[in-house]
């Protein structure tokens, strides 16, 4: 992708996430890039590729991220390891995290089923250690794996709206894990 176009996927980010997409206009992007409004199109067919690449850039960011995380440690340390690469991409790249958390809905047709389907396989990735962990006894053997992950990414996903830059992502990761598995660990049921 030339550096044009990574510019003008950076400020299509960053315009999303500041106004939201239908309130970002092809007059807000070409202000934005320093160009008159036609010359966007030498880059783009419409609005609508902008909001597919970086929902796209944002899918990707989070799978790389939970990709990082070690398949040899205990559950529960997995768990905990997702959190913070999960808040890590919120904090690094804020605009495109909002982007994927909320602005997603306007994409339509087959660009919409694609990016559901890669949300879904996220969320079933997390799910997937909820489960791990309630198999091996690590967290409650009643645990809903569905409810579980709802709760942690939920939790997660609303930090773009309260993020502070140069937050230490880490630290606030380890804090929603122990509120989040203190309530999820400690003993079996029958």
């Amino acid at each position: 992708m030339s550096t044009r176009r990574n510019e003008l996927v950076r400020q299509a980010a960053r315009l999303f996430a500041e106004k939201g997409y239908h309130g970002t206009s092809t007059g807000d992007l070409a202000e934005a890039m320093g160009v008159q409004k036609g010359s966007l199109y030498a880059h783009i067919r419409s609005k609508a590729d902008l909001l597919w690449e970086v929902a796209r850039d944002g899918a990707e960011a989070f799978h790389a991220a939970l990709d990082g995380v070690p398949d040899e440690l205990p559950a529960t340390e997995k768990i905990r390891l997702a959190l913070r690469a999960h808040l890590r991409v919120v904090a690094e790249q804020l605009d495109v995290a909002t982007v994927f958390i909320r602005e997603w809905r306007y994409l339509e047709g087959e660009r919409r089923d694609a990016f559901v389907a890669e949300r879904r396989r996220y969320e079933e990735r997390f799910r997937a250690l909820f489960r791990e962990g309630r198999e091996l006894g690590d967290l409650r053997t009643d645990l809903d794996d569905a409810t579980a992950t709802l709760l942690a990414l939920s939790a997660a996903n609303w930090a773009y709206t309260w993020l502070r830059p140069g937050e230490d992502t880490d630290a606030l990761a380890d804090r929603f894990f122990g509120a989040l598995l203190d309530g999820m660990r400690g003993y079996a049921t029958p």
